[in-house]
C-alpha cells in the first residue's frame, strides 16, 4: 500500500510515454478482438458512436460527435451514413437550428449495441482466469480519471 505521506514521485517522460504506449497497444488488441465478433462490415467505430450515444444521450449533432471522437466531421459522417444505411440511427432536423440535424438511435441500434457486447462475452471469458477482476476493478476508475484529465485539457 503506497504511504500517503509520501511526495508524489518525479514526472519521468518515459514513464509517461510506456504508460500511454501499453494503453495504445492494449486499444489495438482489444479492437481487432472485437471487431472479430462484428457482423461483416461493422467496426469499432460503429459501434462507438452507438455506445457513446447511450452514454452520453442521443440527439447530439454530428459537429459534436466529430468534436466528442476527435475526428473529422467527413469521416465521422461516414460513419454515422453506414450506421444509418443499417437503420441504427436516424437523423432529424434540429428543432432550433435549421441548418444542422441531429443523430437519434433506433431501437435496432440499441438492440446491435447489447448484442455486440453480448458477441464479446466468450473472448472476455476466455481471458477470465488472466485476468485479476480485483485488480481491473481497482485499475478502472484510475484510467476514467486519466480519460477525464485528457478529456478537460484537449484543443476542441
Amino acid at each position: 500500500m503506497p504511504d500517503e505521506d509520501a511526495p508524489p514521485a518525479e514526472l519521468n517522460p518515459g514513464t509517461v510515454f510506456e504508460f500511454f504506449n501499453e494503453i495504445g497497444i492494449i486499444q489495438q488488441l482489444s479492437r481487432a478482438m472485437f471487431e472479430a465478433r462484428l457482423p461483416d462490415g461493422m467496426i469499432v467505430q460503429h459501434f462507438s458512436v452507438l455506445n457513446h450515444l447511450i452514454r452520453v444521450a442521443d440527439g447530439r449533432t454530428p459537429l459534436e460527435l466529430s468534436r466528442a471522437f476527435q475526428v473529422p466531421k467527413a469521416s465521422l459522417t461516414n460513419t454515422l451514413s453506414g450506421l444509418e444505411k443499417r437503420g441504427f440511427i436516424e437523423m432529424r432536423r434540429h428543432p432550433t437550428d435549421g441548418r444542422s440535424k441531429q443523430v437519434w438511435l433506433t431501437e435496432e441500434g440499441r438492440a446491435f449495441r447489447e448484442e455486440a457486447i453480448r458477441l464479446l462475452v466468450p473472448d472476455i471469458m476466455a481471458l477470465s482466469d488472466k485476468l485479476n477482476i480485483d485488480q481491473l476493478t481497482r485499475l478502472t476508475p484510475q484510467l476514467a480519471e486519466i480519460r477525464k484529465i485528457l478529456d478537460d485539457n484537449r484543443s476542441a
